[in-house]
Order: structure tokens, then C-alpha cells, then sequence
């Protein structure tokens, strides 16, 4: 599956269950295993979970591959490695607490016709940046 169409896909899957700050990164310059890093916040560990649930069934529904999920048991951060796209799904606190943006740092994403959420999420991240 093309990059573009699959951090579509999981930015529209993460919009569809009101996943929060959600920021898509260029990491090709960083690391060699993944093309993208994906994070977003859900508000509690339901929504989390149900975040995560989201993204791999829509990534399965196009016919990709889900190569593992970490962190589904207690819910406050849940990793889904779909290859060349890394996606974290965090709780607002332990977001802020291990702030990923600042390891992958700068080189955000713009997506075409960006999801609702996903505008909000980065006007919220610009927000929180200055």
C-alpha cells in the first residue's frame, strides 16, 4: 500500500473515533525501519484502546498488514506497527510526559485534505510549541 494512502487511512481512522492532537511525522531521514510516525491522544483508556482497534481494522479492511500491537492491556500507550508506519496512541499525561514529538521532531506531514481532527491537532500542537 502506497505511504500516502495508508497515513490517510490512519489519520481518517483515528478522526473516526475523535483521537485527539493527532500529528503525522517524516522520519525517512531518521530511522531506516518506518516512513512515518503517527500520535494521537485518546482521553481515557477506553478510547485508547478503541483507537487503536480502529486503525488496524481500517489498515486490514485496505488489505494491510498489522505487524503488532504493544500495550493493549492496560491502555495509557498502545503502539500499532503497521511496518512503515508507526502509530502511538497515548493518554494526554503520558504523552506530555515522554513528548515524542520533540524526539521526531520538526518535519510534520501536511495531508491534502486533512481530517477535522487532525487540523485540530496541529493547530493544538503549534498551540503548545511557541
Amino acid at each position: 500500500m502506497d505511504i500516502r494512502k495508508k497515513q490517510r487511512a490512519v489519520v481518517d481512522a483515528l478522526d473516526d473515533v475523535k483521537g485527539r492532537e493527532i500529528i503525522v511525522f517524516n522520519t525517512t531521514r531518521h530511522a531506516s525501519m518506518f516512513e512515518r510516525v503517527v500520535i494521537a491522544s485518546g482521553d481515557s483508556t477506553r478510547q485508547v484502546k478503541a483507537l487503536a482497534d480502529r486503525v488496524q481494522e481500517r489498515i486490514r479492511e485496505l488489505g494491510g498488514r498489522v505487524y503488532g500491537v504493544e500495550g493493549e492491556s492496560n491502555a495509557e500507550w498502545v503502539l500499532v506497527d503497521l511496518g512503515d508506519v508507526v502509530v502511538h496512541i497515548m493518554h494526554p499525561a503520558v504523552r506530555s510526559y515522554y513528548n515524542l514529538e520533540e524526539i521526531w521532531g520538526g518535519k510534520t506531514v501536511q495531508l491534502k485534505q486533512a481530517a477535522s481532527g487532525a487540523a485540530r491537532g496541529k493547530a493544538a500542537h503549534r498551540r503548545g510549541r511557541r
